[in-house]
């Protein structure tokens, strides 16, 4: 056998302490053995393995094992976790799935009943990124807010906590839980919705509250902050805040437990509403949003933050994916947090203080001319501030990187990780927005840059000379976007190499081995293997699924095997591009699992071509063209974030709605007709008039779009070729 557990005796300790919960013993570890114990990998999260078995050498014989039917079209965004020989992941909405880790079977499936009346509080659909494993349980979070302790051999249910503070907010759940000793700490989402962030920690063993660690102080007018670093944070915000949406910061993602210092780090949300000048009239950096915080995992106090994105502004999160390791830094060894969030920025923080010790811009960055001596970035309000008109700003909020984990290889030094170099249009829309419950609270707009010159020949044309005279215009027709997979020196941010994904919207996360390889998936479908030295290619499957979560490695009786978990979804998600996977065959969600002898993967079946869009029913009676802009603007203000209304859409494209459909219509909207199918109930926002108005938008629209298509099949064109627009916001 060749060196496959290359490092493997050190690193078993540290896999086997976290399986029974005493990882805070272990020394942390630079990448994974035989064993892939969390998400991340190792303790750091380096998404590195130490195996060797698959190399630049054989990487051509690699070819499919097994795979798995995961029942969805929806997105998946876990990384698998591999614990004694078996498999285990998360899937949508928080089901959880258990596999023999060399044979595919299927050990045990947990399918939660789950309220999907959180699905009207959820920007970026029904994901869920990974399970944490220890004690003998696999610990899961659903989508609406509850923590699942299931027997690691049986998927029996050992215990279920509640960690959503006030379920009549916007808050639901999408990341994974981490372990930190005898707790496990779980974060939650919803930042533009009404919530004030925070993260949880709840029993190992009994599931009850330990404690709880708010990002945003409370109103003052309440009372008293719950802790000290509250207190301190009060000072920042404006007296007169909105306290009545909350403030946002939710930590969605980017929960580390690092056993070195003993100290959870915490990634925390942006502002909402987005524009500060809403959300803190007086201004102030707004502690703690767009943070680092490091807690205390036995008592949830404040051990030290830094906060990346001061005011935020612009929807630019500090919750993508940390890396904990060590680098020479100065002359120095030291343990370091690698972060890049969305702001633009690569960061390396000492992780025992969190002293800044380099930051460097990876995109274009225009909201910051750089950072100053004191770690806070020196902002540029002429390029940035839209609160006193439009702006065009780099980078936009899908972030220069996002929830897409990245690789630390600790040979190279290289940071490898998916990086989108894109701005958005931003402005505010029009008058005081009130509190709306469990419903967006953003109040901005947003139009990425590839869409913005076409976008302003439907506004008008004062706001379209407004936004040309920005300083960024020119640099946004220039270069619209840039999307690749690059290698990263974090000490300088110079990239030493980069391979250019399908677009955009086409990122994933990624896998390095010792061996040398650079492993990631793409939404085309194509699973790629580079050198990680230089970037050259040295493999591509084609697997027929989109591809987005990173892959993971593990060994068993001396065979390596690459996991990855296969389903186009996430921000964005009904808005399907052409070069998806999912555009031509579908989205059948799957775990795909390789090895070196293995063969073709089974591939989904094309779709079949598109049809032209049903024919409108007649309008009701006294429907008007005010009624018809009415409801176009309650469906932009309710239902556009989940209908994207385009072909191949992973929601319903309702300009394509039967006559049963439009004949429920008030039935679905209203009263939950189609609830487990994970259509919400709208009855408390939308009234029957507002229902009927937007069913008259739509009715108006599928008109428009049959005949439109219509005219297309006449002159010989695609029905998918550029047709009606419909923007919505991020």
């Amino acid at each position: 056998m060749r060196n496959l557990l290359s490092g493997w005796g050190a690193l078993g300790l540290a896999a086997m302490a976290l399986a029974a919960g005493s990882l805070a013993a272990a020394p942390l570890q630079q990448g994974a053995g035989a064993q892939w114990v969390s998400p991340g990998g190792d303790a750091g999260k380096t998404h590195h393995s130490l195996l060797t078995g698959i190399d630049a050498a054989n990487v051509g014989q690699l070819g499919f094992a097994w795979g798995m039917d995961l029942g969805t079209t929806r997105g998946q965004e876990a990384t698998p976790v591999m614990v004694d020989g078996v498999l285990y992941t998360s899937g949508t909405a928080g089901r959880a799935y258990a596999f023999d880790a060399v044979t595919g079977a299927e050990l045990w499936r947990f399918e939660p009943d789950v309220d999907m009346q959180v699905n009207r509080t959820v920007c970026c659909d029904m994901v869920n990124r990974g399970v944490a494993v220890a004690r003998g349980k696999v610990f899961v979070a659903t989508l609406d807010g509850w923590l699942y302790a299931l027997d690691a051999k049986t998927g029996a249910v050992v215990w279920k906590g509640d960690f959503i503070e006030d379920r009549k907010r916007g808050d639901n759940s999408t990341g994974a839980p981490e372990v930190a000793g005898d707790v496990v700490v779980i974060g939650m989402s919803g930042a533009e919705y009404d919530v004030r962030g925070y993260v949880t920690a709840l029993d190992l063993e009994t599931g009850t509250l330990r404690w709880r660690w708010h990002v945003v102080p409370s109103d003052p007018r309440l009372g008293p902050q719950e802790s000290p670093e509250l207190e301190a944070a009060l000072k920042t915000w404006d007296v007169n805040s909105r306290w009545d949406i909350g403030g946002g910061g939710s930590p969605w993602d980017a929960i580390n437990y690092d056993p070195e210092t003993g100290y959870v780090l915490v990634g925390t949300g942006n502002g909402g509403p987005y524009a500060t000048s809403k959300r803190s009239p007086a201004g102030g950096d707004n502690l703690y949003l767009a943070s680092i915080v490091a807690l205390d995992p036995k008592t949830g106090r404040m051990k030290w933050h830094y906060q990346e994105t001061p005011g935020d502004n612009w929807d630019f999160t500090a919750t993508q994916p940390m890396i904990l390791t060590r680098m020479m830094v100065d002359g120095e060894d030291r343990p370091v947090v690698l972060h890049a969030p969305k702001n633009g920025y690569l960061y390396v923080l000492d992780r025992r203080d969190g002293k800044l010790l380099r930051a460097n811009p990876i995109v274009r960055t225009n909201w910051a001319k750089g950072i100053d001596a004191n770690g806070g970035p020196i902002l540029d309000p002429q390029a940035a501030d839209y609160t006193t008109g439009p702006k065009i700003v780099f980078p936009a909020t899908t972030g220069a990187r996002n929830w897409h984990p990245a690789s630390y290889d600790p040979a190279t030094g290289l940071y490898i990780g998916a990086v989108l170099d894109m701005g958005n249009l931003i402005f505010m829309t029009d008058g005081a927005k009130p509190h709306k419950a469990r419903g967006l609270n953003n109040d901005a707009a947003l139009i990425f840059t590839p869409d913005v010159k076409e976008a302003l020949a439907t506004f008008p044309p004062a706001f379209g000379d407004a936004v040309r005279k920005t300083p960024a215009y020119a640099e946004a027709l220039k270069n619209p976007a840039s999307a690749q997979v690059r290698a990263i020196d974090p000490l300088t941010g110079r990239t030493v190499w980069a391979a250019d994904t399908a677009g955009w919207q086409d990122r994933g996360g990624v896998l390095t081995t010792a061996s040398g390889l650079t492993i990631y998936g793409g939404v085309t479908g194509k699973l790629f293997v580079r050198e990680t030295k230089t970037g050259k290619l040295l493999k591509e499957i084609d697997t027929g699924t989109a591809i987005m979560a990173a892959p993971m490695t593990y060994a068993i009786k001396g065979v390596q095997y690459i996991a990855v978990m296969a389903g186009w979804g996430g921000g964005g998600y009904p808005f399907v591009p052409r070069y998806s996977a999912a555009y031509m065959r579908g989205n059948m969600s799957r775990l795909l699992v390789f090895k070196i002898g293995g063969g073709a993967v089974p591939m989904p079946d094309l779709l079949p071509p598109l049809e032209v869009a049903p024919e409108a029913p007649v309008q009701a009676g006294g429907v008007t063209a005010q009624t018809i802009a009415r409801g176009q603007g309650l469906f932009f203000g309710n239902c556009a974030i989940c209908h994207a209304n385009q072909p191949r859409s992973i929601t319903p494209d309702l300009r394509r709605m039967q006559p049963a459909t439009h004949d429920a219509f008030r039935q679905i909207v209203r009263e939950g007709l189609l609830v487990p199918n994970g259509m919400p109930r709208w009855d408390d926002i939308l009234s029957v008039e507002d229902a009927d108005a937007i069913h008259a938008y739509l009715i108006d629209l599928q008109g428009k779009t049959r005949t439109d298509e219509l005219a297309k099949v006449n002159a010989g064109k695609p029905l998918d070729g550029p047709s009606l627009t419909i923007l919505s916001n991020y």
